[in-house]
């Protein structure tokens, strides 16, 4: 399906997503390492944990919030809700105050909001795509993202160590920006809400009990619970990228050539050498997610999601045992490879499962992998005082294999489902 095709929803949310997350990307990845230098490790990891656990009740409330108060609604309450946190953000780290508290909590708050807004944009997919699509826009989307990936970093090593203020700043405008795009240029897509008539529905704690009752009727099914908790566990894996490895690029690398020509050569510390693994991951991304997604579309899922896992293993021992920066390319090469491979099938994967009016929610339920995993995963960075760098890598890296594991019991358990049921038919 080519994007001149697609619904004027998609098309509108493409552009100002894309620069949305240009701009997310030019201090995002620099943020671990603000917070580790402003609290220390210990304390920032314990604050990143706190600031994600506001972000898994914000994505629950998210998808119910989409079903109930619509895509449309939720998208631009959420971006505006983003650009106002970044812009007291830029504030807190300004040439009049330095308040890396305020700043804290405005990073938390702007989680708490993008929890809101991506059950709902996920769900908007859904509604106005056939589902022989949903794959390749999925897979636009996330490559939108990843050249964000490749853009921004380099931007932001370029502005943002020199000027934080102006680019969180520019942030907070650009996320109002697109709040405005989304409220004038976008319509409505999803199915209408059935609140119920009773008198008991219209006590205000009602919508509380009907969501906890929507989950557990989600929870109830094995294989998409499974799919929940492996998710979770790989999540712990490739969520380092935002978290223990720029702390651990940072602390093995000072000064480490990178090229050299004749009297000429190119060092770099270990920011600028994240940087360059960064912005390679989202170059490899860009250039391959397409690609591989149709690739992976040959083979079976099971197989695709069980050795994703796997080569995430991989990496994360190879990341583990290295401190030269070439060796730190190829890990990431071996991770990207990992990402791609269910880049495009875990989104499909979900909307099959879904009825068509608790998409929302299955889609914020989906989303827990990455909610639940980042709220844990900032526990790597203080495990690398207790244990060591060497042994939090092989910790993550066995995680991602049990992973695997769980993936292959999760598709036994869909197909002997499967074939009882066409038994019983």
């Amino acid at each position: 399906m080519k994007i001149r095709d697609w619904d004027t929803n998609l098309k509108i949310r493409l552009f100002g997503e894309a620069l949305m997350n240009i701009t997310f990307w030019m201090f995002f990845p620099f943020l671990t390492i603000y917070f580790a230098d402003e609290f220390g490790k210990a304390q920032a990891g314990l604050f990143l944990i706190i600031s994600q656990v506001f972000s898994v009740l914000a994505n629950l409330m998210g998808g119910y919030c989409a079903d109930r108060f619509g895509r449309k609604t939720m998208m631009v309450m959420a971006s505006f809700g983003q650009g106002l946190s970044f812009m007291i953000f830029a504030l807190s780290n300004s040439p009049w105050f330095n308040l890396p508290m305020l700043g804290f909590i405005c990073f938390a708050f702007a989680g708490v909001f993008g929890s809101f807004y991506w059950p709902a944009s996920q769900a908007m997919v859904a509604d106005v795509v056939e589902e022989k699509h949903r794959s390749s826009v999925f897979a636009i989307f996330y490559t939108s993202i990843n050249i964000a990936v490749v853009i921004g970093p380099i931007l932001g090593a370029i502005f943002y160590v020199q000027y934080p203020f102006e680019v969180l700043l520019v942030a907070g405008f650009i996320c109002m920006l697109l709040s405005f795009l989304l409220a004038k240029q976008t319509r409505e897509t999803a199915p209408p809400y059935n609140a119920g008539s009773t008198g008991e529905d219209r006590r205000w704690y009602s919508p509380i009990l009907q969501q906890v009752q929507d989950y557990r009727i989600i929870f109830r099914d094995q294989t998409f619970l499974l799919y929940i908790i492996a998710g979770v566990l790989v999540a712990l894996t490739f969520m380092q990228l935002d978290m223990i490895i720029p702390v651990y690029m940072t602390d093995m690398i000072q000064q480490q050539e990178m090229f050299r020509f004749g009297d000429w050569s190119l060092t770099l510390n270990g920011e600028q050498a994240f940087g360059v693994i960064l912005s390679e991951n989202g170059l490899l991304v860009a250039l391959f997610t397409i690609f591989i997604t149709k690739w992976m579309g040959t083979f079976k899922e099971r197989n695709v999601f069980v050795l994703s896992s796997f080569i995430y293993g991989i990496s994360m021992v190879v990341f583990g045992f290295t401190s030269s920066l070439w060796l730190y390319i190829l890990a990431m090469a071996i991770f990207t490879f990992a990402e791609l491979m269910t880049a495009g099938i875990q989104q499909t994967f979900v909307s099959k499962l879904a009825p068509d009016h608790m998409r929302g929610q299955y889609f914020a339920a989906a989303s827990l992998r990455y909610t639940i995993g980042r709220t844990i995963a900032p526990i790597a960075i203080p495990m690398s005082l207790w244990f060591g760098y060497q042994i939090t890598f092989v910790i993550l890296g066995a995680l991602a294999v049990v992973s695997g594991f769980l993936y292959y019991v999760m598709f036994q358990k869909a197909e002997l489902k499967q074939v009882k049921h066409i038994e019983a038919s």
